[in-house]
C-alpha cells in the first residue's frame, strides 16, 4: 500500500474548522466496513466484493501527513477524480461503481460520518506493483536530474533546455509502487517488464501517454497547463483498468496558462504550494514536519478549487 508517515496520532475524524464553514475529516470511520488501510490522504475499506474508498482532507509532503488538514480537499479531490474518469471512461475501464450517496447499499448509507462527495464506492482490482508517471515539461525533480548529467530517469535529453520547458513529445518514467515504509523508485521501462511482464508494461505506457496528451489538450482549452501526472492501474479479471485517483493536483502539476514562461519556476496551482513551504524551512524530512501555517492552508485549498472549477465549469462548494 501507500507509503506514509503519521507526523502526529489522529484522535479527532471530524473537525470544525474555525475559518471555512462546515467540517473537515481528518480520518473516517466507517462501521459497516472493514477497514483495509490508511493511506497518506484516502481510507480503503473493504464491503462485500467491492471497495469503499473514502478521500480525506489529509495533505502530505515528502511522505509524511500533515498533522494539518486542508478544508474541502478530500471533496474537491475526490469529485475532480470522477470527473476525469468519466471523461475518459471509453478510453480505459476505470474501478468506479458509483460515487452517488443515494446509490451506496443501504447499509453503507446509515453511516455517521459525511461521506457524501468524499467516496468513490469501487470494483476490488489486484493494483501493479509500479506508478505510471508521464512528464510533459520539464520540472521539478526531472529538472534538477537534468542540471546534474542531462538525463532524467535513465532517459537521455538534448542539451541546452531551460527549466519549465515542454518536451517534444511526453515522457514517461514509470517508479516502483513500494510497500510501506518504502520509498518509490524511479525505474526503467526495461524493469516494469521485470515486474508486470511486456505486454502489460507496453499498454500501461501507451495509456499513460495517451491519457496525459488527452488531458493536457484540455486542460489547455480550459486555460491550464498539466505539466506531469501519476497514474496508477491495476488488473481485474486480467483487463487492465485505472483506479486510484486521476488528474488531481496531488497526483499531478498544474500551471495557469496564462502565466506560463520557460527559463524559471511556474506558480504551482497544486500540492506544490506545501512542498515550497517545506523546503524553506530547516525540516530535515526525516522527523516529524513543522507545523503548516494556516495561510498556506488556504493557499492550498484555494487553489484546488479554482483548478476544480477551471476544469469542470462548475462550482463545488
Amino acid at each position: 500500500m501507500e507509503n506514509v508517515k503519521i507526523s502526529s496520532v489522529l484522535l479527532v475524524t471530524l473537525i470544525k474548522n474555525p475559518t471555512n464553514k462546515g467540517i473537515t475529516m481528518h480520518q473516517s470511520n466507517i462501521k459497516n466496513a472493514k477497514l483495509l488501510n490508511r493511506g497518506k490522504v484516502r481510507d480503503i475499506y473493504q464491503h462485500g466484493e467491492n471497495l469503499l474508498i473514502i478521500a480525506t482532507d489529509r495533505i502530505s509532503a515528502f511522505d509524511y501527513v500533515m498533522a494539518e488538514t486542508v478544508p474541502d480537499k478530500g471533496k474537491i479531490l475526490n469529485t475532480l477524480s470522477a470527473f476525469w474518469f468519466d471523461k475518459f471512461k471509453n478510453d480505459v475501464e476505470n474501478h468506479i461503481i458509483t460515487t452517488k450517496f443515494d446509490e451506496l447499499p443501504d447499509d453503507l448509507k446509515s453511516e455517521e460520518d459525511d461521506i457524501d462527495g468524499r467516496f468513490m464506492y469501487v470494483k476490488k482490482a489486484e493494483p501493479l506493483k509500479i506508478e505510471a508517471i508521464v512528464r510533459g515539461y520539464i520540472t521539478g525533480s526531472g529538472w534538477k536530474s537534468y542540471q546534474k548529467d542531462g538525463v532524467i530517469c535513465g532517459i537521455k535529453l538534448k542539451e541546452g533546455m531551460k527549466e519549465s520547458e515542454k518536451f517534444p513529445k511526453p515522457l514517461y518514467t514509470p517508479s516502483t509502487k513500494a510497500d510501506q515504509g518504502l520509498h518509490d523508485e524511479n525505474i526503467s521501462f526495461e524493469e516494469t517488464i521485470d515486474i508486470v511482464g511486456k505486454e502489460i508494461a507496453e499498454k500501461v505506457a501507451e495509456l499513460a501517454i495517451s491519457l496525459y496528451t488527452k488531458a493536457n489538450d484540455y486542460a489547455v482549452t480550459k486555460g491550464l497547463i498539466l505539466a506531469d501526472t501519476k497514474l496508477e492501474f491495476g488488473l481485474m479479471e486480467e483487463k487492465l483498468i485505472l483506479i486510484d485517483e486521476c488528474f488531481t493536483p496531488d497526483s499531478s502539476r498544474y500551471w495557469i496558462k496564462a502565466d506560463y514562461e520557460p527559463g524559471k519556476p511556474q506558480d504551482p496551482y497544486d500540492k506544490q504550494v506545501l512542498r515550497n513551504y517545506l523546503l524553506s524551512t530547516d525540516w530535515d524530512r526525516n522527523s516529524p514536519p513543522p507545523p503548516v501555517p494556516q495561510e498556506i492552508i488556504n493557499k492550498a485549498r484555494s487553489r484546488y478549487l479554482e483548478v476544480y472549477e477551471i476544469l469542470t465549469g462548475t462550482q463545488l462548494l
